[in-house]
């Protein structure tokens, strides 16, 4: 059991985490009512790879920390090109949240509000501009700009795809 755990903390350790929001949920019983905490959990690695978990419990940090193994195990590549930014322009979606994605030049930094910011940060963007359009809710915003990520693909991955060159692809 102890050497289980101690390979979980060195897979643990190759992240950071960042939480994101905590919200105090309370559900109504017959004697009154019970608070528990949620916890939103985005975890990465600045080389790309990045995740999200939410967690559940009575005490904030029993929630942050299953937020965080919730992360790690739902961790995704994304793709990232030279000048540490996104291939292309994208709109992510999740729910009715809606995150507007632009790849932004070499020394622009990242310009995102708050949930976005925590989830490119993480993955390793240094320069890309982003507007969050729809719904605000951070679970949902978190949520569709990693969906957004995801599905942004490289000018590699598209003429593999198609059968052709990466020249013919960007004309």
């Amino acid at each position: 059991m102890a050497m289980n755990r101690e390979r979980n903390d060195q897979k643990n350790s190759e992240f950071n985490d960042k939480v994101v929001a905590i919200k105090r949920v309370s559900k109504t019983v017959k004697g009154g009512r019970t608070m528990r905490f949620s916890a939103l959990v985005v975890v990465g690695d600045g080389k790309g790879r990045v995740g999200v978990g939410l967690g559940k419990a009575g005490e904030v940090p029993e929630a942050i920390r299953k937020g965080k193994e919730a992360a790690v195990k739902n961790v995704v590549s994304i793709a990232i090109d030279e000048n540490k930014s996104i291939p292309h322009d994208f709109i992510g979606r999740f729910g009715s949240a809606s995150v507007l994605l632009k790849r932004a030049p070499e020394g622009n930094g990242i310009i995102a509000g708050g949930p976005v910011r925590a989830v490119v940060e993480l993955a390793g963007i240094q320069n890309i501009r982003t507007k969050s359009l729809g719904s605000n809710n951070k679970t949902n915003v978190v949520l569709a700009t990693l969906a957004g990520l995801t599905a942004i693909r490289t000018p590699e991955e598209i003429a593999k795809r198609r059968g052709k060159s990466v020249e013919e692809i960007l004309g």
